[in-house]
């Protein structure tokens, strides 16, 4: 039985789905936010139905253009790299998130329609889906702010008030990427003292134009802790094409076209040129 509303994004008459979830650890987290950005101009123009994509990065930490402000950046940065994990900034809002080979994230790309599709839509779309993704369980997910947690915001997900998931959003090109990365085994606790260092080194409590959250690991779970179970990435996978199947008349497995992998190298392009101009050391 499902929950989801008639008007629901994720009733879809054909479903596009990409999977980038085992590339492995050479896969640059960095392409990922390109490929969305090229997804979204397909989208936008109508040369592609609506899309789901899945990707996972090994040991990468995904800073927010807020994080990279701190006054102590590279320390903060070099701690990180020195706890194994690459570093990126990623095109949109938000702060610091970890990524892992357990943590999955779907992005869902929409057309802009006609009326527009306000940016609560967007949201409700993805937690619509993690609903039904997780219904079996008999788990209740709130999209609430969840203080204390790493990259906080309205739409963080959580089960008994611990956080597993966020969401993002990027419109581009009258197409909208939301974006959410789930959890799904390991410490969520870990995850977050991690953040919670990296904060403590790039601010050394200084008083700062921006606010950054003060992290309380224990805010923080996966959903194998949460539901008492063991929930792997590929288990989600396969909820998510359940779930994407049972919504629409036609799910289509795919890959980037010829003309989106031109697109996309222009779009890694910039994503790089991004990052080498947020590391470069602060002036004297």
């Amino acid at each position: 039985m499902s929950f989801l509303s008639a008007d629901s994004l994720i009733n879809q008459k054909q479903w596009r789905f990409i999977d980038h979830s085992s590339l492995g650890p050479q896969f640059d987290a960095k392409q990922s936010f390109a490929i969305d950005d090229t997804l979204c101009a397909s989208v936008g123009k109508g040369e592609s139905p609506a899309t789901a994509r899945t990707w996972v990065h090994h040991q990468t930490i995904v800073l927010g253009i807020q994080d990279t402000k701190l006054p102590y950046l590279e320390e903060a940065v070099n701690f990180l790299k020195n706890m194994g994990y690459d570093v990126i900034v990623r095109n949109s809002g938000g702060l610091a998130v970890v990524l892992d080979h357990d943590v999955l994230n779907i992005s869902l790309i929409f057309p802009e329609s006609e009326k527009g599709i306000d940016i609560n839509r967007g949201y409700d779309a993805m937690l619509d889906l993690i609903k039904e993704m997780l219904k079996e369980h008999g788990a209740v997910v709130e999209a609430r702010e969840i203080v204390g947690s790493y990259c906080p915001g309205s739409y963080d997900l959580s089960i008994n008030g611990k956080k597993f998931a966020g969401i993002s959003q990027r419109r581009l090109r009258r197409g909208i990427a939301v974006q959410i990365y789930l959890c799904v085994a390991g410490s969520g606790e870990m995850r977050a003292e991690l953040i919670r260092q990296f904060y403590q080194i790039g601010l050394r409590n200084e008083k700062t134009k921006f606010d950054f959250p003060t992290i309380v690991p224990e805010t923080m779970s996966s959903l194998s802790d949460l539901l008492k179970i063991d929930l792997t990435v590929e288990n989600l996978l396969f909820q998510l094409l359940t779930t994407l199947k049972q919504h629409s008349q036609q799910l289509i497995p795919s890959s980037l076209s010829f003309d989106e992998q031109l697109l996309f190298q222009q779009n890694a392009i910039r994503m790089n040129d991004r990052n080498d101009k947020a590391f470069l050391k602060k002036e004297k």
